[in-house]
C-alpha cells in the first residue's frame, strides 16, 4: 500500500456534555495538528498516490470553515460532543466528498483509503480511517 500525508492545523473552541469530560465541559480552546493520509494499492499513471498540492489545498479548504470557530455555535454540530475522534471523521468525510467531486484530480478516484489524524497535544491524538 502506498500513501502520502499532508498536514495543516485548525484552532477551535468547544465544550462537552457529560461527566466523563470533567473540566472540558466548560468552553475551552483546542489547536489540532491535522494529518490527512491518502492510500492506494498501486500508483496512478503518473506514479503518484495523489497530487500533493491538490491534497494540501483541499485539506486547507475543509479546515477553513472550522478554523477560529466556536463549534458549539455551528449548526452542523448542535448538541454534539465534538471530540477529537468525531472531528477526525468529519474532516475525512468532507475530504472524501471532495474526492468524489474531482477536486483532488482524476487520479484520486483510484484511492482506496483515507486516514485523518488530529493531534491534540504532543502526547495524544485520534484518527479516523475509512475505505473509499
Amino acid at each position: 500500500m502506498f500513501s502520502i500525508t499532508v498536514r495543516d492545523h485548525v484552532m477551535v473552541a468547544h465544550s462537552f456534555h457529560g461527566e466523563v469530560f470533567g473540566p472540558a465541559q466548560r468552553l475551552h480552546g483546542a489547536t489540532f495538528l491535522v494529518d490527512a493520509t491518502f492510500s492506494r494499492a498501486e500508483l496512478d499513471d503518473d506514479n503518484i498516490v495523489v497530487d500533493i498540492g491538490l491534497a494540501t489545498e483541499q485539506l486547507k479548504d475543509v479546515l477553513g470553515p472550522l478554523n477560529y470557530r466556536n463549534l458549539d455555535d455551528e449548526p452542523d454540530f448542535k448538541g454534539i460532543n465534538t471530540s477529537t475522534e468525531f472531528l477526525a471523521k468529519v474532516i475525512a468525510d468532507r475530504l472524501v466528498d471532495r474526492i468524489g467531486e474531482g477536486k483532488l484530480g482524476d487520479g484520486a478516484r483510484g484511492l482506496s483509503e483515507i486516514t485523518v489524524t488530529l493531534h491534540e497535544s504532543h502526547v495524544a491524538w485520534a484518527s479516523y480511517r475509512r475505505q473509499l
